[in-house]
């Protein structure tokens, strides 16, 4: 595999409409605060956003590393992050289903602002509601990044030049990061292009880089891990001859360990969706994380 080079630089996220929550102050020390307080539902997005705002502000994330968003229990620390921030980021398209709750229990008049928007959505199989894991590819990261640039600077216009900056050199990056997965992936023979999880949440990798993809459920929200769903992927993975398949950081490995052992392939490695990598992983960052993955697919299909 060919040597993946990485810059150094700030980022640029992005923008969406707006709910906004309910009312109170935030300084209750009486201390004037420097620079935007920002809040966002998981570490994927607080990495983007850090990378773009950089020193001009605080970023916090709600859901920790190693817990997955879609069915994550506020606690009421996290309802204090949302209403003492100058705007919450979420991804959107449903992903937060928590998202009400907080709402309903924050005190704030907090801009509510979708970092997904742009995003061409691919529907869960079987349903009308989209698949919300818009970041896993590059593609849709930039469009991440090109709306939040926009609503940084509607907050911060003095930050505008700065901003700007951020967020071209990690466009730059993340189209780098795109190529090098485009010529990376063509080592993979098209009869091998299946990708096999636990939660099918590689659609937009999948539709951006020629893969199929399959999971024991379509999301977490939606887990069951049952004999039957278990089989089904079982057979599916005997048919088409896949040579490996994955387990996800945030999702319990019970359910691909049976279908490994019982459809006679390996377990290729772990890969990152709903959180980033803990310190050591080698997926610390969104773009660790997303050479991450295709180092690990492309090992383990080619």
């Amino acid at each position: 595999m060919k040597k993946w080079f990485k810059q150094t630089v700030g980022a640029g996220l992005l923008l969406a409409g707006g709910l906004t929550l309910a009312a109170c102050g935030t300084e209750e020390s009486g201390e004037e605060r420097e620079g935007l307080e920002i809040t966002t539902s998981f570490s994927v997005l607080g990495n983007i956003i850090e990378e773009v705002i950089g020193d001009r502000g605080e970023v916090e994330y709600i859901v920790p590393i190693g817990e997955e968003p879609h069915e994550y229990e506020p606690v009421p620390s996290d309802f204090r992050k949302v209403s003492d921030a100058d705007v919450f980021y979420i991804n959107g398209m449903d992903l937060e289903e928590w998202l009400e709750r907080v709402v309903s229990n924050a005190a704030a008049d907090t801009d509510i602002v979708e970092l997904s928007s742009g995003v061409e959505p691919i529907p869960l199989q079987g349903s009308d509601e989209a698949d919300p894991h818009g970041w896993l590819s590059p593609k849709n990261g930039i469009m991440y990044v090109e709306n939040l640039l926009q609503d940084l600077i509607e907050r911060d216009p003095d930050g505008e030049e700065y901003y700007r900056e951020n967020a071209e050199a990690y466009i730059g990056e993340l189209e780098e990061l795109d190529a090098w997965i485009e010529e990376e992936v063509a080592e993979i023979p098209e009869e091998n292009r299946l990708i096999v999880v636990s939660e099918n949440a590689f659609k937009y990798f999948g539709a951006d880089y020629g893969f199929d993809t399959e999971g024991v459920w379509e999301i977490n929200s939606h887990e069951e891990g049952t004999p039957q769903q278990i089989n089904r992927v079982i057979d599916l993975v005997q048919d088409r001859g896949v040579s490996a398949v994955f387990v996800e950081s945030t999702v319990d490995k019970r359910y691909m360990t049976q279908v490994s052992d019982n459809a006679g392939v390996p377990i290729a490695g772990e890969v990152y969706t709903d959180a980033l990598g803990a310190e050591g992983s080698g997926a610390e960052t969104y773009i660790d994380m997303l050479h991450h993955n295709a180092s690990t697919f492309v090992d383990g299909l080619k």
